[in-house]
């Protein structure tokens, strides 16, 4: 079956959705991070579709259009979790493989730890579980450098305007010369619209480590890049403690953070492998 736009309803919203590869494959959900959309995997879903796997491929809450609610408490992790599993059940699917990257890594990490039976395998792509992050946050000070960005993010309107100046200039630098030029310019027309930069960086606005994110005991693989620039060593090594299942670790050398289209060929090796081990 040919890739398709879906337009799916959960309740009152309406994700955006990328579904690709066999209508009868195994599905892989893949959620995507700050600053993009779905698009960021369009190098990488061509290689698990290719090997009989169905993506679908999602436009996350803030991102779609018809999904963007306006308070901050929307954006939570238990919210931003229940609302993928809603998706899923909306899509007609009941368990799936799960890839997530950077803050799509927190919710799938999430996923599986309180809808376990939701997730066959877990590949979590640059950021690791929520308490290796936060660990390494309150305990190394190498950490806490790489994460300051983060203090500019919870600024409410200070924070869109500075990124949005200029022609999204602050904005565009994030992605360094990792990312293709036309996938930034689609990334930054998605967050030019009304509200939609809100809605992205509520997703930090609504971080909070009250809830902690129980062990995982799906089988997980974590990918991350020894040239992340906001992820270090220490928060990436502790990641193992947090799974109870078989883990790998898979370390890209050379990479930046922006591993689904600097390295989708590697990025899809491993979730192939995972796939096929679990």
């Amino acid at each position: 079956m040919p890739g398709a736009l879906l337009q799916v309803d959960v309740g009152d919203l309406t994700f955006d959705v990328r579904a690709d590869g066999p209508a009868d494959g195994r599905p892989v959900l893949l959620l995507h991070g700050f600053p993009e959309t779905s698009l960021s995997w369009s190098a990488v879903t061509p290689r698990l579709t290719e090997a009989g796997l169905r993506t679908y491929a999602v436009d996350q809450l803030g991102y779609s259009p018809g999904a963007r609610p306006a308070e901050v408490g929307a954006y939570a992790l238990p919210a931003l979790t229940q609302v993928t599993a809603d998706l899923m059940t909306a899509l007609e699917v009941p368990r799936a493989d799960v890839v997530g990257h950077d803050w799509g890594a927190n919710v799938a990490w999430a996923l599986a730890a309180w809808h376990e039976d939701r997730v066959r395998s877990l590949t979590a792509v640059s950021v690791p579980h929520p308490t290796a992050f936060t660990t390494a946050w309150r305990s190394d000070p190498e950490q806490q450098e790489r994460s300051a960005y983060i203090r500019l993010f919870w600024q409410e309107g200070r924070a869109e305007e500075l990124l949005l100046a200029d022609d999204a200039r602050r904005l565009r630098r994030m992605f360094g010369d990792a990312v293709p030029r036309e996938a930034v310019d689609e990334y930054v027309a998605v967050l030019s619209a009304p509200g939609a930069l809100r809605a992205a960086l509520n997703w930090y606005r609504a971080m909070s480590s009250a809830t902690p994110v129980d062990q995982v005991a799906v089988p997980t693989s974590y990918v991350w890049s020894d040239g992340d620039v906001a992820v270090g060593r220490t928060a990436a090594d502790g990641c193992a403690a947090c799974v109870t299942g078989d883990y790998r670790f898979v370390e890209l050398a050379g990479t930046s953070h922006w591993i689904p289209e600097q390295a989708p060929e590697a990025l899809a090796a491993a979730v192939l492998d995972r796939i096929a081990s679990s």
